[in-house]
């Protein structure tokens, strides 16, 4: 007796982490526009609003990643998984938004420096490095696109802190205010390409694309080298989320074969599948006789 178990189960550490960074960022983003007001700091309240506005993308992730726990039910038969992926494609927007701001504010400031409170700044600066980078330190191992995108979020924190406190030295000790929008800059170009990396595999997950790491050629002929398979037809490979894998194929049997030897050979194909990072497989027989109707 086969016992069939097609739930796909997240750790709820995800959604755990990501609620813990949606406090430390809401926290830090009131801190910093208390601050900007203090420091007289256009850069910092900027950023202040660019927080403000990456804590609300942090609770939809959480929200998103909270719902993709959900098992499947008569609306999504494979579950919620995909949700996850919509928090990823938010918060990349957001960071999309958040970088073309960045820019729009640095551009003209080479041309007309400003002079904030430097001192002011260099405080703000090691606060910021450190929320952030307590946030950052949750996230970092996490493997989902969405914890990856949250991640992402943070990092650009960090490194935008880093970038005001260099620039918040320069400008308290050696009066080099053209440095902030300069990194700035370079902060907002380093971060766009990261994004368009994000969205890449967000639209390959959506567009239920072959996942990456997956060669179909080696898993047809995986299946085509076992006893009692003839042939591989309409094999298709897709994700729910970029983590957990599907697989439905048609393998060609003898017209002879009974329903022991299929079930043999269907267990040793998923046990073999799990190998090639298929999660779950579903696998249709046919005989040499049949007409394939590949979708």
């Amino acid at each position: 007796m086969h016992h069939h178990d097609h739930s796909h189960h997240h750790g709820h550490s995800t959604t755990k982490n990501i609620k813990i960074a949606f406090f430390i960022n809401l926290l830090f983003s009131i801190i910093e526009l208390i601050g900007g007001l203090w420091t007289n700091s256009i850069a910092i309240l900027s950023d202040a609003l660019h927080d403000f506005g990456d804590s609300l993308s942090l609770g939809v992730s959480w929200y998103f990643q909270n719902v993709s726990h959900k098992e499947r039910d008569q609306n999504f038969s494979y579950g919620y998984a995909r949700f996850s992926v919509a928090g990823a494609v938010i918060n990349s927007i957001v960071l999309v938004v958040g970088s073309i701001i960045i820019l729009t504010e640095s551009i003209p400031r080479l041309f007309d420096p400003q002079n904030p409170n430097g001192e002011g700044m260099i405080y703000l600066a090691i606060g910021g490095i450190v929320f952030n980078g307590l946030a950052a330190w949750k996230l970092h191992e996490g493997k989902s696109l969405n914890e990856r995108a949250v991640y992402l979020h943070l990092l650009e924190d960090i490194l935008g802190w880093v970038a005001t406190l260099i620039a918040a030295i320069l400008i308290q000790f050696w009066n080099i205010p053209i440095v902030d929008p300069i990194l700035a800059m370079g902060i907002a170009g380093f971060i766009l390409f990261n994004v368009y990396k994000n969205l890449k595999q967000a639209a390959t997950i959506i567009l239920q694309g072959i996942p990456e790491g997956i060669n179909i050629e080696k898993i047809q002929n995986l299946l085509k080298a076992m006893p009692g398979v003839k042939d591989v037809h309409d094999c298709h490979v897709w994700t729910l989320d970029g983590q957990f894998h599907v697989l439905s194929v048609h393998l060609v049997v003898g017209d002879n074969e009974d329903m022991e030897s299929l079930a043999n050979i269907k267990a040793k194909a998923k046990h073999d599948l799990l190998h090639e990072k298929i999660d779950h497989a579903t696998i249709e027989f046919e005989t040499e006789a049949e007409e394939c109707e590949p979708c």
